[in-house]
């Protein structure tokens, strides 16, 4: 199924089939505030398993970040963020980063990676922080990537839908995609090391 929903002015009732179908364990394309993304409930042990299928990885060694809705849910997620990396990133989100950090006792066992971390996404994109929102817990996400050698990410929404719809439940167009990544920030160590840098640079 291909739906069209205005990035700036979600309309309630598409957004609540999106968030039916993820709660059923459904897989759903949208846009971000970078590329577009395939994402699923991370309490759905089949949907994470069937999202892990599609991009040919382990649930547990796939580099698979959480989108939630605002800093609010962090407590939820990641655990002991020093106040300067809180402050950095209250600076930086909504935007196009994700951020890694210490994953907490809430992140699902399948999800749980030997480093124990998470990566915490928080798009400026009003869609996907909808769904989460109306969800009430975070979604797993991925990018949508081509498979071709320079790996470029697919804008076009119809594209994605030509190409997905057999393999995902639903794809939202939200406009044409971004075609770079969000810049990645590994801040377990204390500091801030720059692991991709994507389409922003970090404000300090």
């Amino acid at each position: 199924m291909l739906v069209r929903i205005h990035p700036d002015n979600p309309t309630d009732r598409l957004m609540q089939m999106a968030v039916d179908i993820i709660q059923r364990g459904g897989l759903v394309i949208y846009p971000t505030d970078t590329v577009y993304a395939i994402g699923c409930d991370i309490q759905h042990p089949k949907a994470i398993h069937r999202l892990a299928q599609i991009k040919g990885k382990d649930p547990n060694t796939a580099d698979f970040s959480f989108i939630c809705y605002d800093l609010s849910d962090l407590s939820r997620y990641a655990r002991q963020v020093p106040n300067d990396v809180f402050k950095m990133m209250k600076k930086n989100l909504p935007g196009p980063f994700t951020f890694i950090l210490n994953a907490s006792s809430n992140v699902p066992k399948l999800l749980q990676n030997k480093k124990k971390t998470v990566g915490i996404r928080v798009p400026d994109n009003l869609i996907p922080r909808e769904i989460v929102r109306m969800l009430g817990n975070a979604i797993l996400t991925t990018s949508v990537r081509e498979d071709n050698d320079m790996q470029e990410y697919i804008t076009d929404p119809e594209l994605i839908y030509e190409r997905y719809e057999n393999l995902v439940d639903m794809v939202i167009d939200g406009g044409f995609g971004n075609i770079f990544a969000s810049t990645i920030v590994d801040c377990t160590s204390g500091d801030f090391e720059i692991v991709r840098q994507g389409q922003a640079e970090l404000v300090f």
